[in-house]
């Protein structure tokens, strides 16, 4: 067993925190806010009918939008109220309760050969310090021979930039671009958001 993340510690000390997290986006949809930012960005990277794993994927949110695109999609949490949120709301897609830090798609008889793998909504500073590498190890592992690796998160949260490009580095990751939000604006060393793109 590897160390739990910061999401599970706080849902076992909350038990209410999952439903406040699902209700938050619930009355964000209602009041016609953007949340298709992150799914847009991650379709103007692949083909048709791509596969694609969100990883730390929550209730749906995002992978959902990319298979009402077409695309293939599983989506992996650690919450099950979580997974069970995105079953109920958005079915089609393959949606996995797991620890990304563990993430063995084979095990459960799912091709690991991703075209993309994406993580958004923060989900890296909610990692545990000691899983940061594993995880970003087995997402390369699950992508296939010229699939990429998305992450986007904010800064502040106990996860420094610069910490995680060397922790790219160390599995073998290639940064291809950094921009500092969904919509491709320059990242600086001012920025407050990271949206990094990488390759093997």
């Amino acid at each position: 067993m590897v160390e739990q993340s910061r999401w599970v510690e706080m849902t076992e000390a909350n038990p209410d925190h999952s439903d406040w997290y699902i209700e938050r986006f619930r009355t964000m949809e209602a009041a016609g806010d953007d949340l298709a930012g992150e799914a847009r960005f991650v379709d103007a990277m692949v083909a048709r009918a791509s596969r694609i794993l969100d990883a730390g994927c929550g209730p749906g949110r995002v992978g959902s939008i990319l298979a009402g695109l077409g695309h293939e999609v599983v989506g992996v949490d650690v919450d099950p109220i979580l997974i069970a949120e995105a079953e109920r709301r958005h079915p089609g897609p393959r949606w996995v309760v797991g620890d990304l830090a563990e993430l063995d798609l084979a095990s459960s008889g799912i091709e690991k050969d991703f075209d993309v793998i994406f993580s958004v909504g923060n989900v890296m500073p909610f990692l545990a310090e000691n899983t940061r590498q594993a995880v970003l190890a087995r997402a390369r592992d699950h992508l296939a021979p010229y699939g990429r690796v998305v992450v986007g998160f904010g800064g502040g949260r106990g996860y420094e930039f610069d910490d995680f490009f060397a922790d790219a580095r160390a599995v073998g990751l290639v940064l291809d671009s950094a921009m500092a939000t969904w919509d491709m604006r320059p990242f600086t060393d001012e920025s407050d958001f990271l949206v990094a793109t990488f390759s093997q």
